[in-house]
Order: structure tokens, then sequence, then C-alpha cells
């Protein structure tokens, strides 16, 4: 199974960007998808995730209202809407699947290389 993350880029406050993520071998429509993201000196943090069936999505309260996660099983890519961005929003951005119902980072198996979002203020 590969991922692979794409959209990460340079951007101001207030500004948007998009991440996709592709995965490749495995299953994708049984999988759970989830964002984290982790800056200089701190640990890997949860975004958002988007259950296997799509029906659910879960978002950490500090993107809540501004981050939207999706899924595309046809193109076996996620999506991460980002919108009105903050210089704490600064961060390497990655991709991760897992089967079922992941409730940590650790239940997640699978990892892209991660993309860089910078946000300058």
């Amino acid at each position: 199974v590969q991922l692979a993350e794409s959209g990460g880029g340079l951007v101001q406050a207030g500004g948007s960007l998009r991440l996709a993520c592709a995965i490749s071998g495995g299953t994708f429509h049984m999988y759970t998808m989830g964002w984290f993201r982790q800056a200089p000196g701190k640990e890997r943090e949860f975004v958002a995730a988007v259950r296997w069936g799509g029906d659910l999505t879960y978002s950490a309260d500090s993107v809540k209202g501004r981050f939207t996660i999706s899924r595309d099983n046809a193109k076996n890519t996620v999506y991460l809407q980002m919108n009105n961005l903050k210089s704490e929003d600064t961060a390497v951005y990655y991709c991760a699947a897992a089967y079922g119902d992941p409730r940590t980072t650790n239940d997640y198996p699978y990892w892209g290389q991660g993309t860089q979002v910078t946000v300058s203020s």
C-alpha cells in the first residue's frame, strides 16, 4: 500500500489550499483515511479523518469550520480542503490509512511521505 500526498505549498494567512492523497494497492474503499500534521519540535497530531464508508468525518477542534476532509473512492483519493489558514497551521501534513475505525495515530499502519504547508503571516 502506497500513499502520495500533493498540494502543499506556501500561502498567506487567510488563504486556502487543497491537499490530495492518492493511494495505490490495497482496497481503498475499505480504509478509514486520516490527515495528520507535524510542526517543528512538536508531536504529530490528528487533523481529520473520514470513515471508510464516507458517512462519518472527524476533525480536530483546532480546524473545525476551516478544514474539510472528503474522499473520492472512484479515484482512490482523499482530500483536505483548508480555508482561512493561520500561521499555526504550518506543518508537514501526512495522510494515513487504516482498516476499520482507528482511534489513535498508532492505529494507522500506512503513511505517506508528507507535504509541507507553510502559512505566512
